[in-house]
């Protein structure tokens, strides 16, 4: 794995944690308010670390832009 997915990783583990600190703590309302970010941050992670190396950047024509020649 190269150390660009391995920051993806430790970037999600850092947020998912603060996440369990806050709701142990009892700021639940407080994450719940973050979990359509999370979702977005899981999803574009696993896309990141799906995805082969060099594709990282092909993804603008997916998000419904026109792809430039």
């Amino acid at each position: 794995m190269s150390s660009k997915k391995w920051v993806i990783v430790a970037a999600l583990a850092a947020v998912c944690t603060w996440s369990t600190v806050m709701t142990v703590l009892g700021h639940g309302v407080a994450a719940a308010a973050l979990l359509p970010s999370l979702g977005l941050l899981v999803q574009q992670i696993v896309q990141a670390l799906t995805a082969p190396d060099g594709a990282a950047g092909t993804t603008s024509t997916a998000a419904g832009g026109r792809e430039q020649r």
